[in-house]
């Protein structure tokens, strides 16, 4: 992969992209692959079609975008999938975008995986530049484990996360809260996270994507939650954040951090500053709303960004003031038809 200069994103860009409600876009959610290798019981269909290489960006291509958003001030970038560690040849990127860290115009580059290619990637991904990173698990218990993901092994993720911690990569593990299912291991998580020195994030199951079963059986309120951990912990409010959707608490008792992402119980759309691009080249300007805009034609049309600007531009100001999303039995669709996967974590 050859980097574009960074000088060549400014070339008729405004400083800044702010939405119709004032709020500064800063943060960029990338997907590199529809693609994974877990199968989540929330998350994907056990027997998912995935898309065809020719219709994915290439690896210089999402680096010119990234770059194109980083010039227009997005100041941390996140790179999610499916799973984005299984993309051949995928440490280029993280590499080739690593310049922008270097130069400052960049906070923070990033990612979202299931841990279960760490243990090859952590030392180069530090080398890259990432310094802090998320990681999915859901339950301490390796035959629930399986069952939720399906095809994952929790031994080799947990390999994974020492590995990245003793590259020096700060972790946060996220756990999607589910009915029936972990709800009684959420202090396990909890001791298991703070006493590795791991910050954990609790997020509500979210309606985006056809699944096998009926997501009302799955969805748990954070707020029940929440009043539970009440009965045995100390949760004091803290002003911390990471630029994401997390609101997050102190645990007196463990000294670590505990995040709740809560888009069904109480959204978090008033201070949303983020956007999503597929692995096609797709932009979300919202999680929970189907309107997004075609980045691939306009960075295929031309070497020069001026039209790749311009309809980044006119996307954010079609950012809507927020999500619908609805989880009830009389609505067995998905809200947005999606999946997860698709949009990039």
């Amino acid at each position: 992969m050859t980097p574009k200069s960074f000088g060549e994103g400014h070339e008729g860009s405004a400083p800044g992209l702010v939405d119709p409600f004032g709020r500064h876009v800063t943060y960029l959610r990338v997907s590199v692959t529809d693609r994974c290798d877990f199968r989540c019981v929330y998350c994907m269909s056990e027997h998912m079609s995935f898309l065809p290489k020719k219709d994915l960006l290439t690896l210089e291509e999402l680096d010119r975008l990234c770059s194109a958003f980083v010039a227009k001030g997005v100041r941390k970038l996140r790179i999610t999938g499916g799973e984005p560690l299984v993309r051949k040849n995928i440490l280029s990127l993280f590499r080739a975008l690593s310049r922008h860290l270097e130069t400052g115009h960049l906070e923070e580059l990033t990612l979202t995986t299931n841990g279960s290619q760490l243990e090859k990637y952590a030392g180069e991904l530090k080398a890259a530049g990432v310094r802090r990173i998320n990681v999915s698990i859901d339950t301490l218990d390796a035959q629930k484990f399986k069952t939720i993901t399906r095809w994952g092994d929790l031994a080799v993720v947990l390999k994974g996360v020492e590995a990245a911690k003793r590259a020096g990569i700060g972790i946060k593990i996220n756990a999607v809260a589910l009915k029936g299912v972990n709800e009684e291991e959420i202090d396990d998580l909890i001791r298991y996270a703070h006493g590795e020195g791991h910050d954990l994030t609790l997020i509500e199951t979210m309606p985006l994507g056809d699944i096998e079963g009926d997501r009302t059986d799955q969805y748990l309120p954070l707020s029940i939650v929440r009043a539970r951990l009440l009965d045995r912990w100390t949760l004091e409010d803290i002003p911390f954040r990471t630029g994401g959707p997390a609101r997050y608490v102190r645990v007196k008792e463990t000294g670590g951090k505990l995040g709740f992402i809560t888009p069904m119980t109480h959204n978090f759309c008033e201070s949303c500053n983020r956007v999503r691009v597929t692995c096609t080249g797709t932009l979300y300007m919202c999680l929970g709303q189907e309107d997004a805009a075609d980045l691939r034609a306009p960075l295929r049309a031309s070497a020069d960004n001026g039209h790749l600007f311009e309809a980044i531009d006119a996307a954010i100001a079609r950012k809507p003031k927020g999500h619908d999303f609805v989880i009830d039995r009389r609505r067995k669709k998905p809200a947005v038809a999606r999946h997860m996967s698709v949009t990039g974590g």
